[in-house]
């Protein structure tokens, strides 16, 4: 799987993708939800849910047989992974000590939306640059 590039300055999201996203944290609150998502380019238009295994409403750790049959299916299919998603069911959309500890993947867009109000979800993204979260343009754009 190549990662996207680390200059990466903006992501579009699928207005599909962003309904999938809120449900998902909706549905998982107050745990944090979390996934995948995969396009082109720096479009995503496919979500893959994965299983928070620490149920935590403040960490979550995806289940590896999850992840490798979401990146089967993402080569067949012909995107590639974009970013990795989670929610803050209780907290702002921004990079935690904890997120920042978990940071594992380079060259990658951890998106994160928030449900602080949960009428008003914030959705914000971020790059690890010199181990500091730099916040990337998400745009829910229709395709």
């Amino acid at each position: 799987m190549t990662p996207i590039n680390a200059d990466m300055t903006s992501l579009e999201i699928a207005p599909e993708v962003y309904s999938q996203l809120v449900l998902a944290a909706k549905a998982e609150a107050p745990n944090e939800a979390c996934g995948l998502l995969a396009g082109k380019d720096r479009t995503v238009t496919r979500y893959y849910k994965m299983t928070n295994a620490d149920a935590s409403p403040d960490h979550f750790t995806m289940i590896p047989e999850e992840q490798f049959a979401a990146v089967k299916d993402m080569r067949k299919s012909g995107v590639r992974m974009l970013a990795i998603w989670h929610s803050h069911p209780a907290s702002p959309a921004r990079m935690s000590d904890e997120d920042m500890k978990l940071a594992f993947t380079p060259d990658t867009v951890y998106v994160i939306l928030s449900l602080a109000t949960p009428d008003a979800p914030s959705l914000r993204g971020y790059q690890i640059t010199d181990n500091k979260p730099v916040e990337i343009k998400l745009n829910i754009t229709k395709l």
